[in-house]
C-alpha cells in the first residue's frame, strides 16, 4: 500500500504531454549534440516507439509505466534480434530521461527499461564475417559480378577493415596510383566525417590486385555524378554519393548465404521474409552488418600473423580496443601465430 502511495506521489507533479510533442522536443534537443548518423538512428528508433504508442492508444506520456515499457520491449522482440534491440533501447532510455526532466514521465522510468540478454560474444567478437564466408562471397562476385559496386565495397571491407564512413567518404581524388593506395580524409563540413576525426586520416595500401579492381569499377560501372558539394564520390548512385543505408543493405544482402549458395536455415526463397518482398535481408539469421566485415578482417589479419601494431594502424583502432572487442581468434589460433614467430627465431 505504501509503495502504491509513493508511486502516486511521484506522478502527482507530471504535466500532460502527447507522445508526438515529447518525441518532437527530444529530437530537437538531441540533434545538435550528436553526429548525423547517430541522430538518424535515434529518429528511426523513437518514431517506432511513437508508432507503438499510437497503436496502444497512449495519448499522454504520463501514462507510461514500467509495465507499459515492458510491453514495448516484448513488442519489439518479435521483430529484431536481441543485439539490435539493445541498441534501440539505449535511445528509448535517453528519451525517457529527457521526458522525466521536463515532468512528462515519472522519474526513474529509464531504469525500468530491461533489454534482453545477448548470448556470450554476440556483442562484438563473434558477430563477424568468417574467412571462409568472405572468400565464398568474393569468389562469387569475382565470377559473376566483377568490379561492380558491391564487389569492390566488400573487397575493400575485407582486405582493409576500414569503417563504413571511410568507404562512403572516398572521392576519386583520393586515389594514390603510384602507391596503390587510397587516402582516408576527414571532411565533416561536407558530410563525410571520420569516427576519430583528424586522427583517423591515413593512407591505406590496397596492393596491385585490389587497386586495379577499384580502377576497373571506375572505368566500367561507376555512375559519373557529383554530390551536393560538387565532389566526385568514388561510390555513387544516380542521386549522388552512396548513403550509409545503401552500404548497410549491401552488406546484409551479400551475407545472405542463399545469394551465392544454398540456404542453411531450410527456408524457401518464395516464402522467406528476408528474401521476398518487401526485401529485408537483415532478418536473415546469417546476415552481418558492415562492422561484421571489419571484425572479420581484423581477426583474419591477426590469424595470418600480421602484427597487432600494424593492424592497429591500418584499421585505426587502439591496441586495447582491438584485443577487447575485435580479436575473435580462438586460443589455439593465437598459439599457432606465436609458435610460427618463435620457430622463425
Amino acid at each position: 500500500m505504501k509503495d502504491e502511495e509513493n508511486h502516486e506521489r511521484r506522478r502527482d507533479h507530471l504535466k500532460p504531454m502527447t507522445p508526438e510533442e515529447g518525441v518532437e522536443r527530444w529530437l530537437e534537443q538531441r540533434e545538435p549534440s550528436v553526429a548525423k548518423s547517430t541522430f538518424q538512428n535515434n529518429q528511426t528508433t523513437i518514431e517506432q516507439f511513437l508508432s507503438w504508442c499510437r497503436d496502444e492508444g497512449i495519448e499522454n506520456l504520463n501514462e507510461l509505466t514500467g509495465r507499459r515499457i515492458a510491453d514495448y520491449v516484448h513488442h519489439r522482440r518479435q521483430d529484431v534480434k536481441p543485439i539490435s534491440l539493445q541498441k534501440e533501447l539505449s535511445a528509448v532510455r535517453l528519451a525517457l530521461a529527457y521526458w522525466a526532466d521536463i515532468d512528462a514521465v515519472e522519474p526513474g522510468l529509464r531504469e525500468r527499461v530491461h533489454a534482453p540478454e545477448v548470448a556470450d560474444g554476440a556483442k562484438a567478437r563473434d558477430v563477424k564475417v568468417d574467412t571462409e564466408v568472405a572468400e565464398e562471397i568474393l569468389g562469387f562476385l569475382e565470377r559473376y559480378r566483377r568490379a561492380t559496386r558491391e564487389h569492390v565495397v566488400l573487397a575493400l571491407w575485407w582486405q582493409t577493415g576500414i569503417r563504413l564512413g571511410a568507404i562512403r567518404g572516398f572521392d576519386l581524388r583520393d586515389r594514390r596510383p603510384d602507391d596503390q593506395a587510397l587516402a582516408i580524409k576527414h571532411r565533416p563540413e561536407e558530410d563525410t566525417p571520420l569516427k576519430n576525426g583528424r586522427e583517423g586520416e591515413r593512407w591505406v595500401w590496397l596492393g596491385e590486385g585490389l587497386y586495379d579492381l577499384v580502377q576497373e569499377y571506375i572505368d566500367i560501372h561507376r555512375i559519373d555524378v557529383r554530390d551536393e558539394y560538387g565532389r566526385q564520390p568514388l561510390f555513387t548512385t544516380r542521386q549522388g554519393r552512396v548513403s550509409d543505408s545503401t552500404l548497410r543493405d549491401l552488406s546484409y544482402r551479400w551475407t545472405q548465404p542463399c545469394r551465392w549458395d544454398e540456404c542453411p536455415h531450410g527456408r524457401e526463397q518464395e516464402s522467406c521474409e528476408a528474401y521476398g518482398t518487401p526485401n529485408t535481408p537483415s532478418k536473415c539469421p546469417s546476415t552481418r552488418s558492415p562492422h561484421g566485415w571489419r571484425r572479420g578482417s581484423i581477426t583474419d589479419h591477426l590469424a595470418r600473423g600480421v602484427s597487432p601494431e600494424v593492424v592497429s594502424e591500418r584499421m585505426n583502432v587502439s591496441l586495447e580496443v582491438l584485443y577487447r572487442h575485435y580479436d575473435a581468434r580462438q586460443p589455439d589460433e593465437k598459439m599457432a601465430v606465436r609458435r610460427e614467430h618463435l620457430q622463425e627465431k
